[in-house]
This record gives structure tokens, sequence and C-alpha cells, in this order.
């Protein structure tokens, strides 16, 4: 691994072995969400003994489902990814907001298994991987042919295995309706096999019904989705059976979860597609996503993982007959808050902490993603033992395709990132630098071109297909240093030819751009920051070497963030 330097401040979790997603500092007693913040949609969970293993949802990042570890729900640790060998996913070519969908993570006799959809061309592919160490290595992908629809689960019940799903139903009452739908699987051939069965439209008409997961209590069988669409009218609904192939009764709260009927301004948003997890005490907890929107718009970093406790209320009217028992969530006041008393009292939430790579080591750090496959290796940590060597890819941005880009997501609103390069242009082509990037539609590139000894360093966005330079300024041949600041929607873009005195190249840069709800198509990451080397469609044997990076959130009183 490499070597990662906790900020300062950050001792505690330190001290604990956590990385350190949280965004806010909790009370005594109490956590603050999210617990994982940054890009971190679709989460599942599960409990295995002590231990807490989650999930969440990268389309076209790679690699791919990371995993994530945790014994006190609050603070979460990245252990490893799922999709980590290029031959288990094909996402070469794959769009923007297509790729790995949500992912489901369960345990059964010694065994992982994670299910999951990779959308390629429209088309979804679903399949399995498993692993007996959550840490990996995972199993080659198995495909379940005649599968349709995306967002799978599994429920192990009584010596069978089920897999859930949701589809597009043969007669739609409107665009996007969705049902779910579930069939025996053979989880030894991994394949489906016996009657298929279809078993809800969802509670409120079934607009993007989805993200289903079946649960077994008391003897009783809930079927919990999400349903709205990830954004305002997100939600969760839940349903009851007596057999697991229905028929499924509506709860008469559903949703049992949404912020729909909250303002825009509320500070957590599109809360849904929950995942239910008890404790060994009988107690039990849900993931969810939501988006912390700024401004009520703009959620530049993508959806983030919440968690909320849930307790069971059996039905109080006398005269029904049965009286259903339901999961309440978030029963003191029924929305995923900032703020909920920690699951465990002794818990510590550890503060938000910054990132060191000084590329010292002979892998990458786990927090280091790229865009699609990679066939081939275009990154080293031997050629330049110390630097990561970055070699130019005719791939540029906004290309479908695969480009030089390794980047770690913003995880804060307010941070400071940096690095150091060491970059020769060859040609008028060539260029490398630091990126801020939501996808291939939003993006902001720092980069250095040139040829000769005439060297320039570049700001420009492109923004839904389009180019604009934001700034330019020649500078001297040589090692460079280079900054990009974030304060919610303004960003600061400087250099240093020493790293102890900067030049502004732009300041207080409009961001909003860079929003989801700002880039055409399906957008759904979130920022990432990163490290960009291209020779924009000519072939080279050039590279760009950089000596660190650093990522550091800004203090701030975190809990007010939304009252800017």
């Amino acid at each position: 691994m490499m070597a990662r330097v906790i900020a300062p401040g950050a001792w505690l979790a330190a001290l604990l072995g956590f990385s350190l997603f949280a965004t806010a500092e909790s009370l005594p007693g109490t956590f603050s969400n999210p617990v994982i913040s940054g890009f971190a949609p679709d989460p599942s969970i599960i409990r295995v003994d002590d231990d807490f293993y989650l999930v969440n949802s990268t389309f076209e990042v790679f690699p791919g489902i990371p995993i994530y570890h945790s014994r006190d729900l609050v603070n979460w640790q990245l252990i490893g990814y799922a999709l980590h060998d290029p031959e288990q996913v094909d996402l070469d070519t794959i769009a923007s907001g297509g790729g790995v969908h949500a992912s489901t993570i369960r345990y059964h006799d010694g065994v992982f298994y994670i299910i999951t959809t990779n959308v390629k061309n429209g088309q979804p592919i679903n399949f399995i991987v498993t692993a007996t160490d959550p840490r990996g290595p995972w199993s080659r992908a198995h495909v379940l042919e005649g599968a349709p629809g995306i967002d799978p689960s599994l429920l192990f019940d009584d010596g069978r295995v089920w897999y859930v799903g949701n589809r597009a139903p043969p007669d739609p009452d409107f665009v996007g309706q969705g049902e779910i739908w579930l069939q025996e699987v053979d989880i030894e051939q991994m394949k489906l096999v016996g009657e298929r069965h279809f078993l809800w439209r969802g509670c409120c008409g079934g607009l993007w019904a989805e993200g289903p997961h079946i649960y077994k209590k008391d003897g009783y069988y809930y079927l919990l989705i999400a349903e709205g669409g990830t954004s305002f009218n997100h939600s969760v609904a839940v349903a009851i059976s007596r057999d697991i192939t229905g028929p499924y009764q509506s709860s008469p709260r559903n949703p049992v979860l949404t912020h729909r009927h909250l303002s825009n301004d509320f500070p957590i948003s599109g809360v849904g597609h929950a995942d239910l997890v008890e404790l060994k005490d009988g107690r039990w907890y849900a993931v969810a996503l939501g988006w912390r929107l700024v401004d009520g718009r703009y959620g530049i970093l993508g959806r983030e993982t919440f968690l909320l406790p849930v307790t069971w209320e059996t039905e109080p009217e006398p005269w029904k007959d049965p009286r259903y028992t339901w999961p309440v969530f978030s029963p003191e006041t029924g929305r995923v808050e900032l703020q909920f008393p920690a699951p465990f009292p002794e818990t510590v939430q550890a503060p938000p902490a910054g990132f060191v790579d000084t590329f010292d080591g002979s892998e990458l750090d786990l927090e280091w993603n790229f865009r699609r496959t990679r066939k081939e290796p275009f990154h080293s940590l031997s050629e330049k033992p110390g630097f990561l060597q970055l070699a130019l890819q005719p791939g540029s941005i906004g290309e479908r395709a695969q480009y030089t880009f390794a980047g770690v997501r913003q995880r804060h609103f307010r941070f400071q990132a940096s690095t150091v390069m060491d970059f020769t242009p060859g040609s008028p082509s060539e260029e490398a630098g630091m990126t801020l990037m939501q996808n291939d539609r939003g993006v902001m590139l720092l980069t250095l071109s040139g040829a000769g000894d005439q060297h320039q360093l570049t700001l420009y966005r492109w923004h839904n297909g389009e180019k604009a330079i934001l700034g330019e300024q020649a500078v001297e041949p040589g090692r460079i240093h280079l900054r990009i600041k974030g304060d919610y929607l303004r960003f600061g873009f400087d250099y240093s030819t020493n790293g102890q005195s900067w030049t502004p190249l732009a300041s207080d840069v409009d961001g909003t751009f860079l929003s989801p709800s700002e880039l055409e198509g399906f957008n759904y990451t979130g920022l990432y920051l990163g490290l960009y080397a291209s020779s924009n469609g000519v072939e080279s044997d050039n590279a760009a070497a950089f000596d660190e990076f650093r990522y550091a959130p800004r203090r701030g009183d975190r809990d007010q963030w939304f009252y800017r």
C-alpha cells in the first residue's frame, strides 16, 4: 500500500485505525451523517458476528464496488473492491451513468456474495461474485442469464436461494414504471431456475420501483424497495407476505421513509434505496442514500451513505386480523437527521481526515480510482520510484473511452488538494496536470502543455461537450506544484515553483456546472479530484510523473454547512 498520512487533528482516527468519511464533529454519544461522505450511493449492508460490511454503486468507475468495514456502524474503513480485475466486468467504453448499478452484499455459510448489474449500451447484465474474505480476492463474474432489469438482491431462506430484482413491466401504465420480480437461484450452478413470480409495483404507482430487498422476520417476508426516482421524490416502501412468492400487501404507512414532503432547502434530500441490518442485541438500523444539496439544488458530492435507527411496531387497530408488524424508520422524527444517538454509546466518531500519498509503495492506495476498465496499465510506481508515473494516452476528456486519469473522491464541501508534477510536453498536443471531475460531461482541468521551452499552464472547463478557457499563464520548464481549493461551489486554482509561494491562475471560479443537475444525461457519481495526462488523439510514449498528492478538508462548522 501507499504511504498514508493522517491529517492533523485526526489522532484518534489513527489510534482506532479507521479511514474517515464523516463530515461533522458529533457530540458525545451521537454520530453525524453521512457516515460515508462523497460518492457513496445505493448502500447495502450485512452483519457477520461483530463485523459490519457495506458496499456502494460505482457506475463507470473502476475498481468497482468498494467494500467498507465497521464494528460500530459509524466509523467505516475501505478494505477492498469486489470488482478489482478488468476481466470481471467490461467497462471499456461504458457511458457516463452506465456501468455498475446498485449492488447487494449478503453472507451465507462462510461465503460472501455480491450481486449487481452492469448496464452496458442500455442492456443490463446481472451477475454474482463471491469471496470467503471480504477483502478479496473475489471470484470471476457469474452471469445470470435471462435476468432482466437492475438492482438485484439475494435471500438465503431454508436451504433455498432467491433472486429479487426489478424490470419494466410488459404493460406499463406510464414511462418509468417498474415492477419487482422473484425467481429461485441454483447457487451452485449460478443460474435461475423454476417459475418467475411478479410481486409488486410499489405503493405509489411504481415510478422507478427498484432496489428491492426481501427479509424474513417472525415468519413473514418483508419486501423493501426504492420508488420515485433518485431525486427529490425518492422514497422507501415496504410490503408484507406470509409466502415469499406473494401476494404482498402494502404497508398503510407507505412510503415508510421519504423527504419528498420537505423543502428543497432541508439539508438532506432524495432519501431512499435503503437496506436493513439487525444487531446482535436485536435492534435494527438502516442505511440509505441521500443528497446534501448546496443551495437546495447542486449535489456536487453525489449521493452519500446515511445511517438511521429502525424499530418495529404492530398495527394498533384491534379490529384488524391479522395485525401486521412494520418497520418504522427514524421513529422519533421520521426523517434522516444530521445527528442521531450512536448505536453503541461508547462509540466516538472520528473527525474528518486528509489523504496523503507519497507513492513510495508497490501498489496504489485503495482510495484511487480510474474511469472505466483498463486492459493495459497506464500507471507505474516502479518506472520512477517514489513517483506515480502516468503514460499519456490518445484518449481525452469528453470521450467515451479510456483516458489517463487517477482520482480520489471529493468527500468534503471545503477542501484543498495539491500535487507536485515533473512533466515535459513533447508536442503541443500533450498535456498533464490536475482535474476536478464529475464525469465526461463536467470537468475542470489545470494542465501544463507546450513544446520545447515554451510551456503554458491552462485552466479550462469542459461542460456538455463545450470547452472554455478560464485562465492561462506561461511558465518556466521544470518541476511544478499545482493546487485546487474548494469552497462549496467556488474553486481556486494555483501554481508554484517551490511549494511555498503560490500564484493564483484563477480564483472564485463558479463550479455549479459540475452538479449533476446541470449536466446532460444520467449523472450518478460525485466529484473526483485527480491526476490527468493526455496526448489528445496522437500516439505518444511520453509520461508525467507525480511526486505526491495531498487532500485535506478545510475545517469549519460542518454541522451548519447548509446555512451558508
